[in-house]
């Protein structure tokens, strides 16, 4: 298992490194603003439950503990990922909806016709918005459903794959900040509005002339558009929901759902669902190293060995692995050595 210390560590950098991308625009958290007073009880109310419900004891206990820690972790890498991307949108230049429009049109995706299917049912409009929406929601499920079943290990590796995805796709997103197909497609009046609307067209050119200045973490808006974020959630949400067997298949089935209501919904290019989609594997891929190989130091090795696993939350799967492995090894170490013949002499 991840150890706390671990994750401690990991949201002091993240707040350090937030305090620098916000001085280096001159911009400043609203001290005052409704949102950062809601914020600062949220996380106060956390660290109590999780303080006062510290250790083993009743059963409860410990299940207010672990939701407590794992709504409040996951509550902070949120807003400060959301947070984070104002300063580096303010910070960078241009916009890239030309070549990620290109690369849509290589890939035989039309945007527009898609849009204007939305645009002209109505009841799709209300299922995209609710599913599109339901990215706080899954969360919420599964960290109830690991506390109750006492699945620290997955818990943890499922937020610190969310964070790795975080810092990801603001990585990305410094490198090709995008207006999004809707401003950038779509020519006179418009007759449907999705839930991002034109926040990148709007906010993005503000933010670089430093005519807001100040950030409400209540009033957040997505900037991001390449890599899209919702993608990449979904496929995290999809890859933990996996062990969780009474969720599996209602929260893969919202999942996927969420993932086709995001070009409409969230304004993004198809090339921005596969970019998320490949940051969601990746951010996978580095949380299960990084819990390998704190598993081996706490065993004392120097180095993990590469166990292959049919789950990536299934920490289970990774000890039997292992012991399977090591059972392998000893039992090859302890055949008898063969003694060799001699030759007989014609």
């Amino acid at each position: 298992m991840l150890p706390g210390t671990w994750l401690v560590g990991g949201l002091g950098a993240s707040m350090v490194l937030l305090a620098v991308l916000m001085a280096m625009v001159r911009m400043r958290i609203g001290p005052l603003a409704i949102g950062a007073t809601a914020m600062y009880a949220t996380g106060t109310a956390a660290v109590i439950l999780r303080y006062l419900c510290r250790g083993d004891g009743a059963r409860w206990r410990n299940v207010v503990r672990d939701y407590s820690e794992y709504a409040g972790l996951f509550v902070a890498v949120c807003v400060m990922g959301a947070m984070a991307s104002y300063p580096i949108a303010a910070a960078n230049h241009g916009f890239a909806d030309a070549r990620l429009e290109a690369i849509d049109q290589t890939l035989r995706f039309n945007w527009m016709a898609w849009y204007d299917v939305v645009a002209a049912h109505p009841m799709l409009q209300i299922l995209g918005r609710t599913v599109y929406q339901s990215i706080f929601v899954t969360p919420l499920i599964l960290f109830g459903y690991f506390a109750f079943a006492g699945r620290r290990a997955e818990a943890r590796l499922f937020i610190v794959s969310f964070w790795i995805a975080a810092v990801l796709t603001l990585a990305l997103f410094s490198l090709m900040p995008a207006q999004g197909p809707l401003a950038f497609l779509e020519r006179g009046r418009i007759p449907y509005m999705p839930v991002s609307a034109l926040y990148q067209a709007e906010l993005i050119p503000a933010l670089r002339d430093h005519a807001l200045r100040s950030v409400d973490p209540g009033s957040l808006h997505g900037l991001v558009c390449a890599p899209s974020f919702h993608a990449a959630s979904a496929i995290l949400y999809m890859a933990a929901a996996w062990s969780a067997k009474p969720l599996r298949w209602p929260l893969l089935a919202l999942n996927a759902a969420m993932l086709l209501a995001t070009p409409v919904e969230g304004t993004h290019y198809l090339i921005d669902i596969i970019s998320g989609i490949v940051v969601a594997l990746v951010a996978l891929s580095g949380a299960t190293i990084l819990a390998r190989f704190s598993h081996d130091l706490a065993r004392g090795k120097a180095y993990p060995d590469r166990v292959s696993s049919p789950n990536l939350f299934d920490s289970e799967a990774f000890a039997s692995a292992r012991a399977a492995r090591t059972a392998r090894n000893r039992d090859s170490q302890e055949l008898p050595t063969p003694t060799p013949r001699r030759a007989r002499l014609p």
